[in-house]
């Protein structure tokens, strides 16, 4: 069945699966699986009513998502804290917990990565045997998946317009990946960084992560689906990865079920910031489909060369103007969002503009408060590194001491501050 446009919504959490007392990774999602499975056998997808838990790919990671697109986010926060603290309890006498964020601070993949080793396994093979999974882009990135509905080419071409144009400036207010393998690395954003890259060897999957201005099926075949199908068959001559699901950019056409699904967010450190970023993301989107401060002509006129920086900002954390903090000056972007600033305008100032005008389609203040803490702080990334910036790199101890505070945020729902 399809859905019209914001119909529906669909929401993907994913969370790392950690020892309680080392937090490094246990790949242990089978035997979680395993617990809550009717069969109890290990299955890659349980569906528990209106929350399935799944895997995909590494094996200490866990996967949350709405088993059926939903008529509102509101109150889909809690229902993603109870299955947390199930899960938790199921974890606790296995010695072990879930930890938030997009990316462990501590794991080397190279030498701890475990790929799910059951169902799936000749996909996941033709994965790691063409890019090779055991490495940060692949084994150690969780993220919040947004799938948005839609009917038919006139609907698809005003939502991915729509969708493009906010992908850029999705770090600025979501990033959590500030540490890599014990190391604050210069960037907010390390997953994207990495996510950019993992597919070098076949570069059309990912393209510049900023889908190209496809605005029709055949024009989204033609322009993104034909080209990486023809890149990645000599590398694939059974047609195994043949699949929308190939496709690694920021947004992606799922035609297989009329919706197009966000990828670019990092997860929080709670679902109550989760959902309450999804729901400011999704009013964004919406007032963009709407066309209440620019035209979908306008939004449809941007190329990936105009909006490709932006995000490349935007996923830096390097200088005093970077990240949440980098400046837009494209006029033709800001004017999209019906700003004609004097000068250039900071990335959580676009944000904080959105917010002042969506306030009131984001539901009850205590479903979207998180949303403060961001606007006024920036994103979780910067209050991490400002949690270990002492003048001197930190200690593995002091990572884990903050990391370890952050899953206390998540079995509790808190925000991080």
């Amino acid at each position: 069945m399809s859905f019209h446009l914001f119909e529906r919504f669909g929401i993907e959490l994913e969370y790392m699966i950690v020892d309680r007392e080392t937090l490094a990774v246990r790949p242990i999602a089978d035997r979680l699986l395993a617990a809550v499975s009717p069969s109890g056998e290990p299955e890659s997808e349980v569906d528990l009513g209106p929350i399935s838990w799944s895997n995909e790919l590494a094996a200490h990671v866990i996967e949350l998502k709405t088993t059926e697109p939903v008529a509102s986010l509101s109150g889909l926060g809690g229902q993603f804290h109870e299955h947390v603290r199930r899960i938790d309890a199921i974890l606790e006498p296995m010695g072990a917990r879930l930890m938030p964020t997009a990316m462990h601070p501590l794991m080397d993949p190279g030498r701890e990565a475990t790929l799910w080793p059951h169902d799936f396994g000749p996909i996941y093979r033709t994965f790691d045997r063409i890019f090779d999974c055991r490495g940060h882009g692949w084994s150690n990135l969780q993220s919040v998946h947004i799938n948005l509905p839609f009917c038919g080419d006139e609907e698809f071409g005003r939502l991915h317009a729509a969708i493009r144009l906010i992908l850029p400036i999705l770090p600025a207010l979501a990033a959590s990946s500030p540490i890599v393998e014990g190391r604050i690395t210069g960037l907010l954003d390390n997953r994207l960084e990495f996510y950019r890259h993992n597919c070098r060897r076949v570069p059309e999957v990912t393209g510049r992560v900023i889908p190209e201005p496809a605005f029709s099926r055949a024009e989204y075949d033609r322009l993104i689906l034909e080209p990486m199908y023809a890149a990645i068959a000599p590398l694939d001559p059974e047609g195994i990865l043949r699949h929308e699901w190939l496709n690694a950019r920021g947004a992606i056409a799922r035609f297989d079920r009329s919706a197009i699904e966000i990828r670019l967010l990092d997860v929080q450190e709670c679902p109550w910031a989760d959902l309450a970023i999804a729901s400011l993301i999704v009013a964004a989107v919406r007032g963009l489909v709407e066309e209440r401060w620019s035209s979908t002509e306008l939004q449809r006129s941007l190329p990936v060369e105009t909006l490709e920086p932006i995000l490349l900002a935007c996923i830096d954390g390097s200088g005093l103007a970077a990240a949440d903090r980098s400046l837009i000056s494209d006029p033709a972007y800001l004017r999209c969002f019906g700003l004609a600033p004097p000068g250039p305008l900071p990335a959580l100032d676009l944000w904080r503009s959105l917010f002042e005008s969506l306030r009131d389609e984001l539901g009850p203040q205590a479903e979207w408060a998180p949303l403060a803490l961001v606007l006024d702080r920036g994103p979780l990334a910067r209050r991490i590194r400002g949690a270990l910036d002492a003048g001197a790199p930190p200690s593995p101890a002091e990572i884990r001491s903050v990391y370890a505070d952050l899953c206390d945020c998540l079995s509790d729902d808190r925000p991080f501050d």
